[in-house]
C-alpha cells in the first residue's frame, strides 16, 4: 500500500471570481503547497470547484464576494504545520487570481485516518507512518 493522506480541497467560488479562470493553476498551486508543507505526494491531493452564484456566500449574515476554501486534512499535523499550509494555501492561491488575501477564507478539517477509503483501503493515522511530518 502506498503512504496515504486524505487532503480534499474544494473551493466555493461566486460567478466571476477570476478562481474559475485558473481551476488548473489554483489545484496544481494547492497541490504544491499541500505537498511541500506536508511531505504527501501530490497525487493524493483533491480538489474540486464548486461555482455559486452571486448572493450565495454570507458571513455576519451579509453576503460577500470573496471565494472560500474548505480543505480536509488528515489529523495530527501540529498547529505549526496547519499554519503554513493555511498562509501557503492563501498565498498561492491569492498569486494566481489577484484576490486580496483578506477576501478569501479557508478552512481546514481534521479527519482521522480511519474515517478515510483512499485506494480501497482506509487509511492509517498520521502519526502513525514512518516519516510523517507532524
Amino acid at each position: 500500500m502506498r503512504e496515504a493522506d486524505v487532503p480534499f480541497y474544494q473551493f466555493t467560488v461566486p460567478q466571476g471570481d477570476a478562481t474559475l479562470e485558473h481551476k488548473a493553476e489554483v489545484a496544481a498551486a494547492a497541490t504544491k503547497v499541500h505537498s511541500e508543507v506536508t511531505g504527501a505526494p501530490g497525487a493524493y491531493v483533491h480538489c474540486s470547484f464548486v461555482e455559486v452564484p452571486p448572493g450565495s456566500i454570507f458571513v455576519a449574515g451579509e453576503p460577500v464576494t470573496g471565494p472560500r476554501l474548505v480543505g480536509l486534512i488528515r489529523s495530527g499535523r501540529s498547529a505549526e504545520v496547519r499554519g503554513r499550509l493555511l498562509h501557503g494555501l492563501a498565498d498561492a492561491w491569492c498569486e494566481i487570481t489577484g484576490n486580496a488575501k483578506e477576501d478569501v477564507a479557508i478552512f481546514l478539517h481534521e479527519v482521522p485516518g480511519a474515517n478515510v477509503l483512499e485506494d480501497g483501503a482506509i487509511l492509517p493515522e498520521a502519526a502513525d507512518e514512518a516519516g510523517a511530518i507532524s
